[in-house]
């Protein structure tokens, strides 16, 4: 019997839709529906027109007592997407795991970190946000958290990697009472992208450099791109006491954070010791995803692959790749889950632009850097974040 496949929906005019426009999603049959740039600036206007006729008091703390409620909800909860789709904390990890490859450990640590990020009573305006997220974690949706807490109104646009998570959260708000005027969800093709920022008031993008740079200059538009996070080992450290402090920040959240570390900057004559010693760690990281530090399968076709080649095509010569398992495995029936396996480069130089420094992808990698003060200073000038070790023994 052929598996029924499951549409999910986009939340427009207070409403689920579907849409002739639709997009097929990886894993179990499903697939996403589309908001073309012509259908949400109706959409634009019709806000403009009913939404305000209705009623505007809506108090920060009530926003803040009803986020909460959401939270607790998206997080154990049991909500419904669309007319029909019952969705309740089992399927929602399910549904993380078969399209996105995150394994449930992951989705409850990210759904706490959520729950820390509720933001507090502010003075809302009359602002239309947009949130368009990214597909390498949900944690991100701490960005509609505060959209939702100060705007009249925020319109989510989900990756097309995993939108679930931001069905989820906007089903969660609908269940405790957020007024659906006030809320979107508008899945949408790249292209369409610079529409919903023209159409928008207020706009928060995620993304890597390539759509970091397409989007810039509207004047209310805020751009999180590529971290480029970075470790400052001091002089003299314990490549073991290294090691136990910087392999967290490499392997943590299956490697997807913006925040983490990409490039470990290391003194000279302690660069080699400590590289083997983190590339032992990596390679020691099993694939289970109930492990201490769970790693994440790529479910798009070639996905690890082109992720796994594009560490190695950026070696120059001389650089090493220090980590001894292959680039990618195939695990469990059917070889279904496919991973980008950790990740570790000696590098040569401490040019602060070697392609390498700072590069970011889907799972746990980092180029250890060999360099002095001034080159580990030019390295931590081109890092969003900057780690250093903590004080004391590690």
């Amino acid at each position: 019997m052929t598996a029924r496949t499951v549409t999910l929906p986009a939340f427009r005019r207070a409403a689920w839709h579907a849409s002739a426009d639709t997009l097929r999603l990886p894993g179990p049959p499903a697939e996403l529906a589309l908001v073309p740039e012509v259908v949400a600036a109706a959409d634009r206007r019709w806000w403009e027109a009913e939404a305000f006729a209705r009623d505007a008091q809506f108090r920060p703390a009530d926003r803040r007592k009803l986020l909460a409620e959401a939270l607790d909800l998206f997080a154990d909860g049991t909500v419904t997407i669309g007319d029909s789709l019952v969705q309740g904390p089992t399927e929602f990890r399910a549904a993380m795991w078969a399209t996105a490859g995150v394994p449930a450990a992951l989705v409850d640590r990210w759904c706490t970190l959520l729950r820390e990020a509720l933001p507090e009573a502010g003075v809302p305006d009359g602002a239309l946000s947009l949130v368009s997220l990214p597909g390498n974690t949900f944690s991100c949706l701490e960005s509609v958290l505060s959209e939702a807490a100060r705007s009249a109104a925020v319109w989510v646009r989900p990756s097309r990697r995993e939108p679930w998570s931001a069905a989820r959260l906007v089903a969660a708000l609908l269940a405790v009472g957020w007024p659906a005027w006030r809320l979107g969800l508008y899945p949408s093709q790249r292209r369409t992208l610079r529409g919903l920022i023209r159409l928008t008031d207020r706009q928060i993008v995620y993304g890597g450099r390539g759509l970091a740079a397409s989007v810039r200059g509207a004047p209310h538009l805020t751009v999180h791109g590529p971290g480029r996070g970075c470790a400052l080992v001091p002089p003299g450290t314990v490549p073991s006491e290294a090691v136990a402090w910087l392999l967290p920040l490499v392997a943590g959240d299956g490697g997807r954070f913006c925040t983490n570390v990409r490039t470990v900057v290391c003194p000279g004559p302690g660069a080699d010791a400590l590289a083997t010693t983190l590339a032992e760690a990596l390679d020691a990281l099993p694939t289970d995803p109930a492990a201490p530090w769970p790693l994440t399968a790529c479910r798009a076709p070639g996905e690890a692959e082109r992720a796994a080649w594009g560490v190695r095509e950026r070696l120059r010569p001389g650089d090493r790749l220090l980590t001894r398992r292959p680039p990618t495995t195939r695990t469990g029936a059917g070889d279904v889950d496919v991973y980008a396996l950790p990740a570790l480069a000696l590098l040569v130089s401490d040019d602060p632009g070697h392609p390498l420094v700072g590069h970011e992808v889907p799972f746990p990698f980092a180029a250890v850097v060999p360099t002095s003060p001034a080159g580990a200073e030019a390295i931590a000038t081109g890092s969003l974040f900057v780690h250093r070790p903590p004080e004391g023994p590690a």
